[in-house]
């Protein structure tokens, strides 16, 4: 039931995503749509619930559980940045706004963006861990192991992560246009001189 839900409540956040788009910028009624965009915490807040009860109710802790934590960490990290992203495209493409400002490519700038990425995976495992250490504290005597092992699945994403985002400090990538310029060329096609 738990994994279920799970599903339900991931293809929930897409419908109330495409909804309160639709309904801001397709139907005009911004305060509508951002109203439903409002409620997707509401389904993370069932997901918790219904877990605590499932395990209340006697059910074995195991790794529906622990993803059932980790996808409510997700959520919290990500989920704001996740609408954020999709309705700055939605305000682009159908109601006329700016165009969507897109991550820095090259450079510190793009280190600081991955950095502050990484940042969020932290929060994702924070909130997971917490959750789930809850949970092993709730069952008590039971067996925790799965829940367990879903907290060093939480330390491991922020290690791998963590890792990949100190690639971009330590390598960053260089714009082309700037690096043709340090080399004392002007960017663009040359110019061919006459004799």
């Amino acid at each position: 039931m738990v994994v279920t839900l799970i599903i339900v409540c991931e293809v929930g956040f897409w419908v109330l995503l495409a909804a309160g788009l639709a309904l801001r910028y397709l139907a005009g009624m911004r305060r509508t749509g951002a109203a439903v965009l409002l409620l997707e915490p509401l389904l993370e807040l069932v997901l918790l619930i219904v877990t605590a009860i499932d395990l209340k109710n006697g059910a074995t802790a195991d790794w529906k559980h622990g993803l059932a934590a980790v996808y409510i960490g997700y959520t919290v990290a990500y989920g704001h940045y996740t609408i954020t992203w999709v309705d700055a495209r939605g305000a682009h493409r159908f109601a006329g706004g700016p165009p969507p400002v897109r991550p820095p490519r090259y450079g510190m700038a793009r280190a600081r963006h991955e950095g502050l990425l990484w940042l969020r995976t932290v929060l994702m495992a924070v909130v997971a861990s917490a959750l789930l250490q809850c949970a092993i504290w709730y069952v008590g005597d039971g067996d925790t192991g799965s829940l367990r092992s879903w907290q060093a699945v939480t330390l491991r994403a922020v290690v791998i992560h963590g890792v990949i985002a100190l690639t971009y400090l330590l390598w960053p990538k260089k714009d082309p246009g700037r690096a043709a310029t340090s080399d004392g060329e002007a960017a663009g096609p040359r110019r061919k001189t006459l004799r």
